[in-house]
């Protein structure tokens, strides 16, 4: 009779990675430590990043009805872009919350509080990624760079937030949506309603699934005065999903008819139906919400990724009718 025997985890690895990712079984184990400052290890998070540069793009090629070779370009920069500058500002967060980590049971055996990376080490890796993300950004309209400059406040300032305001996920919302301006400026060199609209859609998109996220931590934030929507909406939670995901999928939908005015009817229903069916998927998120399962909460946090995806069918299908 033979036995299943398992792969065991690097000693190293950190307590809220993806088991058996590509980083803990593939990489040299010398890029391990910073891999993970970049989260390579949890991928997750390069998704949020990336999807709404997907919307952005979708509806600008909605509105011109014109698509080229520089659009797939625009998707694959986005989706280097996104990998880097999520790195870039996750070991920015590293280094900020550096003693923050070392309190909390799910960050401790993280880099720079495990003692596997310096902080030192960690600048560097910062500045290496975020230079070639530039180096990529360089290759769209003059309008997307600026944006692309302006994208480093709000991502400067994310780490900091939790320490001044009872709303740290509404920073976090306006960094990691700014993909959704850049893309539309990306194909369109200007930006206009449509994208501010869909921007701040993302962000109450944002504010719905990083709540979710950061009930994980409420007892260890609680202990060392870190502030949360978690912590300040607590049992009221799930009233406030319920909120961020009407307000995600109503402003989503308005993009969606601005961004198709010039368009058929029947275009404009099926474009509709990408706002419509991620509202479903919020849905069920809230239903299954349970602020005592850690477990649950990482599921319907990572579950995003596919709720993000939801609407990009919708929009191929209106882009050709």
């Amino acid at each position: 009779m033979t036995e299943n025997v398992q792969t065991p985890e690097p000693e190293d690895t950190v307590a809220d990675a993806v088991k058996g990712n590509w980083v803990d079984r593939f990489a040299p184990a010398p890029t391990r430590p910073y891999l993970r400052l970049s989260r390579a290890d949890r991928p997750i998070g390069t998704w949020l990043l990336y999807l709404p540069c997907l919307w952005g793009l979708s509806l600008a090629m909605l509105a011109t009805d014109s698509y080229s070779s520089h659009d797939l370009w625009t998707i694959g920069a986005c989706a280097v872009g996104a990998f880097l500058m999520r790195g870039a500002g996750c070991t920015w967060n590293d280094i900020t919350d550096r003693d923050i980590d070392g309190s909390v049971a799910r960050t401790r055996s993280r880099p720079i509080p495990s003692g596997q990376v310096t902080v030192r080490g960690a600048v560097i890796w910062m500045v290496i990624q975020a230079l070639i993300a530039f180096v990529i950004l360089l290759s769209f309209y003059n309008t997307a760079i600026v944006l692309g400059i302006i994208a480093l406040l709000p991502v400067a300032i994310y780490p900091f937030a939790k320490r001044f305001t009872w709303w740290p996920q509404a920073f976090l919302g306006l960094a990691f949506n700014w993909g959704a301006l850049l893309a539309w400026a990306a194909h369109t060199n200007s930006v206009g309603p449509v994208p501010l609209i869909l921007y701040c859609a993302g962000i109450a998109w944002t504010l719905f699934y990083d709540t979710i996220y950061a009930h994980q931590d409420t007892e260890d934030d609680a202990l060392i005065g870190v502030k949360s929507t978690a912590r300040l909406f607590g049992d009221d939670t799930r009233k406030w999903l319920r909120l961020f995901m009407t307000i995600t999928v109503l402003l989503f939908g308005a993009a969606v008819v601005l961004a198709c005015l010039d368009r058929s009817v029947l275009s404009l229903v099926i474009a509709l139906g990408g706002p419509w069916a991620l509202g479903w998927h919020l849905t069920w998120q809230t239903q299954r919400f349970d602020a005592d399962d850690n477990d649950q909460l990482l599921r319907l946090f990572r579950s995003n990724r596919n709720a993000g995806f939801i609407p990009l069918p919708f929009f191929a299908l209106a882009l050709f009718v």
